[in-house]
């Protein structure tokens, strides 16, 4: 039988039929039989990429999850984050209506928080079933659900059954792990995998952590009501990013209405007597009072409890150890996704485990150094970013190529000009490296950047690119035409000048 679970939070009509596809209640796990070309721990995204695909190449497959299938991404990341970001967008483009001409009585708008959580739990459910336990067995994939646990090399436990392998992949991903706070232990605190179980707008809400799920859930909560205060260490906002894009989002979060406190790693908690949550500096020099805390920084993998010691497959306080292939220690088990990666992405995840079937299934050679990964924070505007850190871009000789949104046409109608469009090539040549945009459709837009790197195609190249007029992916082929402009060398404008006379005689 499945393994026992808590109750999905809060319970309504929604979140049951959630439950009832990705981990239903009655569930009987079939019996095994023989030997599986692959067994798959962990159905989120890298394990439901890799089971399906394996299944689809004629593949005896087995697919393990101890929880939720669909993991992260489907009950507690990007899909629920996406559809209350989408509320917040209409309470802002209400909030600023009348810089477009539109009269709103600010006084008759109200925002149900009640409403915009269960609209997000129905859109969830919804996609659910493609995630769910029965699609997957439809595929003819033995679907067990429980605690998977290496007994060997090459054999796996799972509710009393022993499952037998040519290969497995471990794609059990991360979870959200707490920051040495003071005090935070004598406090209740949300993080992601809990915070979209809330029925009440918090009035005052802080926020630990200045990455993407900081600085997107900030604005998102402000833009709905709460008084927001983040938190973020001597990085800052977005600290990873190019620091004119860091520089927008944060004059972003604070004309919505956040707080933004430095000295994060120095934060001290403790509850009140009226069961909130009061938040001091060590310093002394910032203090306040909460109704919830969220905590959006770190992250540990899930390797306990897989009995990895007798598999053989080593591992870390940073996940499962593999080589670029992917393979662990055991050549007989890979890995894939949040697990093993640094990239935290479901994207990211989807294509680690497509490597993972030409290597494992076989004998491929792909690797993950060669994927081209981007990602994207869905605050508003937009940041995309492909390539290098800015932090490693310092270090190697680029030229950069920008086009600032204001001069963009479709941004200017929109009324969305704050952002850019920077491309790096390397020096002397139109070879893409890197790129960040910020822009209204930034994730969107950094697509075209990702496909031009993965196929080798030059930024002069794009400049030939045809798009509609007027669309904000103009920024990108004016990029393309700055560079084209370089190889206007006076020498050869002093050719063209004198052929171009000539042609006048």
């Amino acid at each position: 039988m499945n393994q026992e679970l808590g109750p999905l939070l809060p319970s309504t009509e929604n979140n049951r039929k959630l439950e009832e596809n990705v981990h239903p209640r009655d569930w009987v796990n079939p019996v095994p039989e023989g030997k599986y070309n692959l067994v798959v721990i962990g159905a989120g995204t890298a394990g439901l990429v890799s089971a399906a695909g394996a299944a689809g190449l004629g593949a005896k497959v087995a697919l393990i999850e101890r929880d939720l299938m669909g993991g992260d991404c489907l009950n507690v990341g990007c899909v629920p984050s996406k559809a209350i970001i989408s509320s917040a967008h209409v309470a802002a483009d209400i909030k600023n209506a009348a810089a477009k001409g539109i009269s709103v009585d600010p006084s008759a708008v109200t925002v149900h928080f009640d409403q915009v959580m269960e609209r997000m739990r129905k859109l969830r459910a919804d996609i659910s079933p493609h995630d769910s336990a029965e699609r997957f067995t439809g595929l003819g994939i033995d679907v067990f659900l429980g605690q998977g646990k290496f007994t060997g090399k090459n054999t796996i436990e799972v509710g009393g059954q022993e499952l037998k392998f040519a290969k497995a992949v471990i794609c059990t991903g991360a979870r959200a792990a707490a920051p040495p706070i003071a005090g935070l232990d004598s406090v209740p605190y949300l993080t992601n995998e809990t915070i979209f179980s809330l029925t009440e707008l918090p009035e005052a809400l802080g926020i630990v952590g200045g990455g993407p799920i900081g600085v997107e859930m900030a604005q998102t909560f402000a833009r709905l009501g709460s008084k927001v205060t983040l938190m973020v260490d001597e990085h800052g906002v977005l600290g990873k990013e190019d620091p004119d894009a860091a520089k927008i989002i944060q004059t972003a979060l604070i004309n919505d209405g956040v707080e933004i406190v430095a000295g994060g790693r120095d934060l001290n908690v403790a509850p009140t007597a009226s069961h909130q949550i009061h938040c001091s500096l060590l310093s002394g020099s910032r203090e306040f009072t909460v109704d919830q805390l969220l905590i959006a920084v770190g992250r540990a993998p899930n390797v306990e409890g897989l009995g990895l010691e007798a598999a053989g497959v080593a591992y870390d306080k940073k996940g499962v150890t593999v080589d670029d292939k992917l393979k662990t220690s055991n050549p007989a088990v890979f890995a894939a996704g949040d697990v093993c990666s640094k990239y935290k992405f479901t994207h990211a995840a989807d294509f680690m485990a497509r490597n993972v079937l030409r290597n494992a299934l076989f004998m491929g050679r792909a690797k993950e150094s060669d994927l081209v990964i981007p990602r994207a924070t869905y605050t508003s505007p937009e940041v995309a970013h492909v390539g290098p850190l800015f932090s490693e871009m310092k270090a190697m000789d680029v030229d950069t190529y920008e086009v600032k949104m204001s001069t963009v046409d479709r941004a200017i109608l929109e009324g969305d000009t704050e952002g850019f469009v920077k491309i790096h090539c390397e020096k002397g040549s139109d070879t893409i490296v890197g790129a960040t945009i910020v822009a209204k459709n930034a994730g969107d837009m950094i697509s075209q950047i990702s496909q031009a790197m993965n196929a080798g195609v030059g930024l002069g190249t794009i400049a030939s690119t045809i798009s509609p007029y007027p669309t904000q992916a103009e920024a990108v082929r004016r990029a393309g035409d700055a560079y084209n402009r370089t190889k206007l060398t006076p020498l050869v404008a002093k050719l063209m000048k004198k052929w171009l006379a000539f042609a006048r005689r």
